[in-house]
């Protein structure tokens, strides 16, 4: 045991052959050298096809940008999506390029692990950020249908109101109560959406009713000239009443008429402009608007007012407490 230790010794304190050294660093980078010699023409050739790659990346970008700015030009809000997709197009040739360069100097196995890392990279994300994901994806198949635009006013998910923002994530509202409402863009992609601007009229449906005892045909004719007369509402489309009900003190119907539609006050004005003007020739025209008339049947076989019910008694309306 005290021998082998001795060798070792000596071994580890035999002086370094800087002669030895010298010579295998020299042939190193020799190796290098020529290594790299022979590698030049091939890493020229990556050099260029990077280059050319990064040429072709901008002209794909401004033609899927041209293009997609020809098919949306009248959807504003899918300005967000043309430059994304002119950003993937720059990307995906760029990416393919870079890849052809490291296959030309040999380096194909950073190539497959580049590969393999961005799929299991995305994979992951993909489950982290399937709530983003779907929000981002429902944006831009939303700017590509253009179902409203900012400004325009529409019902979703229970919410009405102007349209504030459009973006690849989410849609902001801003209530007729003056709240704002932020709506991931998969909510409103996967919910009806009610857009009251697109044709820029609306329709007024007010229901009203007459009393019994008036001329129903009389009463149309009345409702419908006090409508007539209003400023505000479309000549190319006719008024019209039905009669709807036999309600509980009146006959109901609903009278409708068009108007213009910009913002919400177009219709409140006409609604409300629309229910003066009835009240008005109603009663010029002697049409009464019944309201709700309850009559106490006190008889057990019905038919008995209570002033006749109480009659005999002694006690009258006014009978002792």
């Amino acid at each position: 045991m005290q021998a082998d230790t001795t060798a070792a010794d000596t071994t580890a304190l035999r002086p370094i052959n800087v002669g030895e050294a010298a010579t295998g660093l020299v042939g190193k980078l020799e190796a290098w050298y020529t290594g790299f010699v022979t590698l030049l023409p091939n890493l020229v050739v990556a050099v260029l096809i990077v280059v050319a790659a990064a040429f072709l990346a901008r002209l794909a970008r401004r033609v899927v940008q041209g293009v997609m700015h020809q098919i949306t030009e009248h959807a504003p809000q899918a300005r967000n999506v043309v430059d994304l997709l002119g950003t993937l197009a720059y990307v995906a040739v760029l990416a393919i390029g870079t890849f052809l360069a490291l296959r030309v100097i040999g380096l194909d196995g950073i190539v497959t692990t580049l590969l393999a890392g961005a799929g299991i990279v995305g994979l992951a994300l993909g489950f982290a950020f399937q709530d983003i994901a779907a929000n981002f994806i429902a944006g831009v198949l939303m700017a590509v249908r253009n179902p409203f635009v900012v400004g325009e006013i529409i019902e979703t998910n229970g919410f009405t109101g102007p349209v504030r923002e459009i973006s690849l994530r989410s849609t902001i509202l801003d209530t007729f109560q003056g709240q704002k409402v932020i709506l991931p863009n998969s909510k409103v992609y996967g919910d009806a959406i009610v857009n009251y601007s697109a044709r820029a009229e609306r329709r007024v449906d007010l229901t009203c009713g007459v009393g019994y005892g008036d001329d129903l045909e009389h009463a149309q004719q009345v409702a419908v000239r006090a409508v007539e007369g209003l400023k505000v509402r479309q000549r190319a489309k006719p008024v019209q009443l039905y009669y709807t009900e036999f309600g509980d003190s009146s006959i109901n119907f609903v009278i409708r008429f068009w108007v213009d539609f910009a913002r919400q006050t177009d219709f409140l004005d006409a609604q409300s402009e629309a229910i003066k003007a009835i009240k008005v020739a109603f009663d010029q025209a002697g049409v009464t608007i019944p309201f709700p008339i309850r009559t106490l049947d006190f008889d057990p076989n019905g038919g008995v007012a209570l002033r006749a019910a109480l009659k005999g008694t002694g006690d009258g309306l006014g009978g002792e407490a």
